[in-house]
């Protein structure tokens, strides 16, 4: 099976099947970037790497998050350059830069749709954005909040920004909002500071004339290195959203700008993020070696949709785990993980921290 064939299936599929391809799909991607990118196989010849001797998917080579900001990464020609995508700023100001030709583009937006429809549906859903409406976008180039509303924004329709100019409640818009559609599914997306700030710690309930959002899916992600100041993980973060507005549905998803469509959802049963079958995880110490189920360490992540870039393999600063021995049906699909925060005095990569 070809990469392009692979990349039609369903987004969760029995772990056997996913067994027997990705491995030879994503070593044949790091060979044809090796071959049409001249700054990935100048790194790869630094490192003296032979594809040929490589039968294992944890020997494959990686890149870091960091190198992007350093060089530029491309396998495709300037002119055929579609987009750029770029991270948040860092402290030096630097930001990864990240190419795309118009398929791999493309490729990101129909990959991403696959796995968010089968948490959501296949009906486009009103949309409640958590932040304020952002006028003049560069359509050539994007950073990582642009990217993400962008892509997400395929699912939603009826598209409402809940801040106004001032970055304040729209509390007059948001009850005709609610008028309109809360009494049927409407879909809820933000970073997860974003949702903390406008759910969680300003949003009045008593200016809402229709205070509940039962029929509400809540989608967010990253910006948790924000949330480090406020002392709530995850489960805090969904008791009190669920207690204060009775939204049921809340997927946390973790993605990268640099993997930008190949994100992971957080499983509703059990918590863990899941791998589709676009993505995988390995999990590796401090000395680089590849960490046992159950251990934690720093979080490889694999993609196949990097194709006009080689990000198909990068070392994040982020901290995780393979569930050992999960017993959720989610596992059926392969692994599953948890994320810890990332490792302490790290740079702030800028990506999810929005």
């Amino acid at each position: 099976m070809n990469l392009l064939n692979y990349l039609d299936l369903d987004p969760y599929i029995a772990k056997e099947l996913k067994e027997k391809f990705f491995f030879k799909l994503i070593k044949s991607l790091c060979i044809y970037h090796y071959k049409n990118s001249s700054n990935y196989k100048k790194l790869m010849n630094l490192q003296s790497v032979n594809f040929d001797k490589i039968k294992l998917i944890e020997q494959l080579p990686y890149l870091t998050t960091n190198i992007f900001k350093e060089i530029d990464l491309l396998s495709i020609s300037k002119k055929n350059i579609f987009k750029i995508l770029r991270s948040s700023g860092t402290t030096d100001n630097k930001t990864s830069k990240i190419f795309l030709d118009k398929k791999n583009s493309n490729l990101q937006v129909k990959i991403l749709s696959k796995i968010i429809k089968s948490f959501l549906g296949k009906v486009r859903l009103p949309m409640i954005i958590l932040d304020r409406k952002i006028d003049g976008i560069n359509r050539k180039e994007f950073n990582a909040k642009i990217a993400a509303y962008n892509g997400f924004s395929i699912f939603g329709k009826e598209y409402f920004f809940l801040l106004n100019a001032n970055n304040q409640i729209d509390y007059e818009q948001l009850n005709e909002f609610l008028k309109k559609n809360n009494s049927k599914p409407f879909f809820i997306f933000g970073f997860t500071s974003n949702a903390y700030k406008c759910l969680i710690k300003d949003l009045d309930i008593k200016k809402i004339n229709y205070p509940h959002f039962s029929s509400a899916y809540l989608i967010h992600g990253g910006g948790w290195k924000k949330m480090e100041k406020y002392k709530i993980n995850n489960l805090k973060f969904n008791s009190i959203i669920k207690k204060k507005l009775k939204i049921k549905k809340i997927i946390n998803y973790y993605g990268l700008i640099e993997q930008t469509g190949s994100i992971f959802l957080e499983c509703e049963i059990c918590s863990n993020f899941i791998c589709s079958a676009f993505s995988d995880v390995l999990i590796r110490d401090y000395d680089l070696n590849i960490q046992e189920e159950g251990k934690k360490g720093f979080i490889q992540i694999f993609s196949l949709l990097p194709i006009s870039y080689p990000g198909h393999i990068i070392l994040t600063e982020d901290i995780g785990a393979i569930v050992k021995n999960n017993k959720c049906k989610c596992s059926k699909f392969g692994k599953v993980f948890k994320i810890f925060g990332r490792v302490e005095k790290s740079e702030l990569r800028g990506c999810s921290d929005v």
